[in-house]
């Protein structure tokens, strides 16, 4: 997978050269390419923003040092790669799930263009939206607030996305029983325990000491529902009532 992102502050993405995501670029797993917005601009002062037309408070980033710099790293791109996917997040996107954090992992060039101040011209994404260049725009939200840029939304898909290649975990299982994901019916996960066994006089649950893993395995679905129906009872509706039944019932058969 070949990453671009083009920020004012290219620094700001040195942290996805740690962890995970760093270890798949030192791979060759994923290629990294940081590059600076104020290489495009054209006037003295290297400025990428100017007023809104129409007035209003704030700054928005300029149609042409976007559209240069965004053609500039496309032009440069691996040409047998597909065209690339342009992934611009905004708080007026689609909301990131793990849904969509899938289908970025299976891209195989994401260009992320993070603005600042009141965003950028919206004939950036209208251009690119039609443009041959590239596979898609995508225009994503890590939550509903605003931030001072984007820059901390790209770090958050990029790690999503990237865990989710195949060999960048340590256990491939573990992406099925995340929060969200299709093998735990995009509910939240159950709560987790390990040694020792006792802390500070509270005990793990007795069944997951049982060795019994088919009853384990319903305790945790179990657990996942009534703390989805708690703190996100939103997702209920994406699981089947009679779904969310059954897991009720095979719970009044457990130990607490």
């Amino acid at each position: 997978m070949r990453i671009d992102v083009i920020s004012i502050f290219p620094e700001y993405l040195e942290p996805l050269k740690l962890s995970l995501v760093g270890k798949a670029i030192e791979r060759g797993q994923v290629e990294l390419h940081l590059h600076d917005l104020r290489e495009h601009a054209i006037d003295i002062h290297r400025s990428v923003d100017d007023s809104p037309y129409g007035g209003g408070p704030g700054m928005v980033m300029k149609a042409d040092v976007w559209g240069d710099a965004i053609d500039a790293v496309i032009a440069a791109g691996p040409h047998e790669m597909v065209a690339p996917l342009l992934v611009v997040p905004t708080p007026t996107g689609d909301v990131l799930t793990q849904q969509n954090a899938q289908e970025l992992s299976e891209y195989p060039w994401l260009i992320f263009c993070p603005a600042r101040y009141e965003g950028m011209d919206a004939r950036v994404v209208e251009f690119y939206r039609g443009s041959s260049d590239v596979a898609g725009v995508l225009e994503l939200s890590i939550g509903d607030y605003v931030l001072a840029g984007g820059e901390a939304a790209v770090l958050v898909m990029v790690e999503a996305a990237v865990r989710l290649l195949s060999g960048v975990l340590g256990n491939e299982a573990s992406p099925v029983d995340d929060s969200f994901a299709a093998g735990a019916d995009g509910l939240l996960a159950a709560p987790v325990y390990t040694r020792p066994p006792v802390w500070r006089g509270m005990s793990i649950p007795e069944i997951l000491v049982s060795g019994d893993h088919a009853k384990i395995a319903t305790w945790r679905k179990t657990q996942g529902l009534q703390l989805t129906e708690q703190r996100r009872p939103d997702l209920i509706a994406r699981t089947a009532p009679a779904d969310a039944s059954r897991a009720h019932a095979a719970a009044a058969d457990l130990p607490d």
